[in-house]
């Protein structure tokens, strides 16, 4: 596998003063975004598959071991904030279980029973769409859960950092970004690692641009849950409902909170129960309501 092998660019990297270690590793994480690029269509095809199934009624769910599973459950837990969504809608799953978010329990990666189990054990169904992340494209607990996933139906997409490899092979749309040896031999937190978090960023980013949580490049779907983003809200309902500052204060305590509602209420002129109306018509795609 090309994530073990020893990088021959940072061979000597123990011998060398920390600024020119530091630009070795940063010459490696260079190559990261090129590798990535080069998986554009197979992520485009995941984004598609999974914003269909979203509107379907189903779930998204990652499974991973380890960073794979950290970056997953990372980028779960941040769609509620981001877009809105309920905790639901975005899951993942870390072998080890929430153990594993703190401490290493590297035997748990090799359970491919537990893998399946684990995700059966969400009641998963055929609406869903299941990706699997695993830098090695070999971990056993992982394509146990994807072998579920294609028992029942669910869209089964893998991200690997090894070309080709059994995940890749397993799933319906395989992502996979070679981006060459670490610069610690077999360290797939570092480059692979960085491209598991770029696509994961695109997928969920690209995924909830097409349910409508984003207007322009603003995320009007954001919760209000501290004052850094009660301001931001009030930001987004001025700028995009034309109004002043207090009226968007008011706006936004009058909707509840809730921010696309608050700036139907500036450009319609109308309530807070008709504005969710509308919104409901149109599937909350704010655009489709205010142009």
């Amino acid at each position: 596998m090309i994530t073990e092998q020893a990088n021959p660019n940072t061979a000597n990297i123990d011998q060398l003063p920390t600024l020119a270690a530091l630009e070795r590793i940063n010459a490696e994480d260079a190559r990261v975004a090129g590798a990535v690029r080069e998986a554009l269509p197979a992520i485009a095809a995941a984004v598609d598959g999974i914003a269909a199934r979203l509107r379907d009624g189903g779930r998204l769910i990652y499974v991973g071991a380890g960073t794979s599973g950290r970056l997953g459950l990372l980028d779960a837990v941040e769609c509620v904030p981001t877009f809105g969504v309920d905790p639901s809608l975005v899951q993942a799953l870390i072998a080890g279980g929430s153990a594993a978010v703190i401490h290493s329990v590297e035997g748990a990666e090799d359970e491919a029973d537990t893998g399946r189990a684990d995700l059966l054990a969400l009641h998963l169904r055929a609406e869903d769409a299941v990706a699997g992340i695993a830098a090695s494209g070999r971990t056993p607990y992982v394509l146990g859960a994807l072998a579920a996933a294609r028992e029942i139906g669910a869209l089964t997409i893998g991200i690997a950092c090894n070309v080709p490899s059994p995940l890749l092979e397993a799933a319906q749309i395989g992502i996979g970004v070679t981006v060459g040896p670490e610069v610690i031999a077999g360290s797939t937190r570092l480059k692979a690692g960085t491209a598991q978090k770029m696509i994961l960023n695109m997928i969920s980013t690209a995924t909830m641009i097409q349910l409508g949580k984003v207007y322009g490049n603003l995320m009007v779907d954001v919760q209000v849950t501290n004052q850094k983003l009660a301001g931001r809200a009030r930001g987004l309902i001025a700028e995009i409902g034309g109004v002043d500052d207090d009226t968007a204060a008011r706006l936004l305590a009058a909707s509840g909170n809730e921010v696309k509602t608050a700036i139907v209420m500036a450009r319609r002129g109308v309530e807070a129960a008709h504005a969710r109306d509308l919104l409901a018509a149109a599937d909350g795609r704010l655009r489709a309501v205010i142009g």
